[in-house]
């Protein structure tokens, strides 16, 4: 399964470290990763491989949301197939 995690606020560092950790401790795969940042504010699209990951979806997804809490993030993991369809016109 894949799967897309979207992260927004405002820059700093570790933003980048702190969600691959999570992926790399739940052998969790990045596939594609596209960030980008416009006046302080950084946002950053992952598309990730679940295939072999050690833990639920829903533990995945609240460790993500946990991390995003403590740096002041909103860090957030869908399924890619529900991601594209919400975003087909």
């Amino acid at each position: 399964m894949k799967a897309v995690i979207t992260v927004i606020g405002k820059d700093r560092t570790g933003i980048i470290y702190n969600v691959s950790k999570i992926l790399y401790h739940h052998n969790v795969n990045i596939e594609d990763l596209n960030q980008t940042i416009m006046q302080d504010n950084f946002t950053m699209l992952m598309l990730v491989n679940c295939a072999k990951m050690d833990c639920t979806f829903e533990e995945l997804k609240a460790a993500l949301r946990a991390a995003g809490e403590s740096i002041g993030m909103s860090i957030r993991i869908q399924r890619e197939d529900i991601f594209d369809a919400m975003h087909k016109i």
